[in-house]
């Protein structure tokens, strides 16, 4: 039984075939959605010439993210609810996670520098267009793939060397991290100080760029004496500020939560909540509240009738 595993089982949402076919149907809208609404983003930005800002780069950037995080674990999950026999191989297992934390890890250093936009953008107007130059922009979308990479890497490599017994039980719909080193049969300390350490490292640095840049914004809003001018100054931030209270609440409520709180609530959920609702909410709360971006999509509705 201590031969190392050559494939896991993901043990899922549930193993009622009832649910398991309503839950195909629910996820294949949701994962839908997100690929539409992401793409349709993403191509509105790059053909229309009056989205040519830094803001909306960065929003491309992060509507491809949210691609990538979605089809890391959507299509596999959607497989397991229509087979019996709900295993994945080691090495696709490995490759699941590493993606899993680039794209995580990704995502919330975008927000970051969506963020410093916003900053640069309404505490320094006059230079913005010297500071957010395309080279900056093309450089801090870049540092945010390379964190992404970096976290994946730091806590990739070590599980490498963990020992797992010949059949293992992942109480899961993916190959997340804790659940994984969770099944190990393995000693796994090193593994949990490396992701608790990277977690806390990561999370923190974004955590407080993206707030020292709204403490900035929200100081220098409250400043202008038009309530016109303060109206439309916070309009521009509140897409994004939606998103990452959404985010980090959720990742809060995962990292803080007692463990009585579990027998409730599963660790399932929550990890629905970031990684596969989250995307899919990206592109529906930019395109409801950006006036920009809808006038972009009536541009390119209307061009299509024609």
């Amino acid at each position: 039984n201590q031969t190392s595993a050559s494939e896991f089982i993901l043990l899922g949402l549930t193993g009622d075939p009832h649910l398991q076919s309503l839950l195909f149907f629910v996820f294949s809208v949701i994962y839908f959605i997100t690929l539409f609404g992401n793409m349709v983003i993403v191509i509105v930005i790059s053909t229309d010439p009056h989205l040519l800002s830094p803001m909306y780069f960065f929003l491309s950037h992060l509507a491809l993210t949210d691609i990538c995080y979605a089809t890391t674990i959507v299509p596999y999950m959607l497989v397991n609810f229509l087979v019996k026999q709900k295993t994945i191989d080691f090495s696709a297992c490995i490759i699941q996670m590493s993606l899993i934390l680039l794209s995580a890890v990704t995502e919330i250093f975008m927000l970051s520098v969506m963020a410093y936009d916003r900053y640069v953008a309404i505490c320094k107007p006059l230079h913005y267009q010297e500071v957010m130059s395309r080279r900056v922009c093309i450089h801090l979308v870049g540092s945010a793939w390379t964190m992404g990479a970096l976290y994946s890497i730091i806590n990739t490599l070590p599980v490498l060397n963990v020992q797992f017994c010949k059949y293992t039980e992942i109480k899961h719909f993916s190959c997340e991290l804790p659940p994984l080193l969770t099944a190990a049969c393995g000693r796994t300390l090193l593994n949990k100080l490396f992701l608790l350490s990277s977690a806390v490292i990561f999370g923190s640095s974004s955590f407080l760029l993206t707030l020292i840049s709204y403490i900035c914004v929200i100081s220098t809003v409250l400043k202008i004496q038009s309530s016109k001018e303060r109206h439309k100054a916070f309009s521009t931030c509140s897409s994004h500020l939606i998103i990452v209270v959404l985010l980090y609440t959720t990742a809060l409520l995962e990292y803080t939560k007692p463990s009585s709180v579990s027998a409730f609530i599963p660790d399932q959920l929550f990890s629905i909540q970031y990684s596969i609702l989250t995307p899919m909410l990206n592109p529906i709360i930019y395109s409801l509240k950006n006036k920009d971006v809808k006038r972009a999509l009536g541009r390119m509705l209307g061009k299509i009738q024609v």
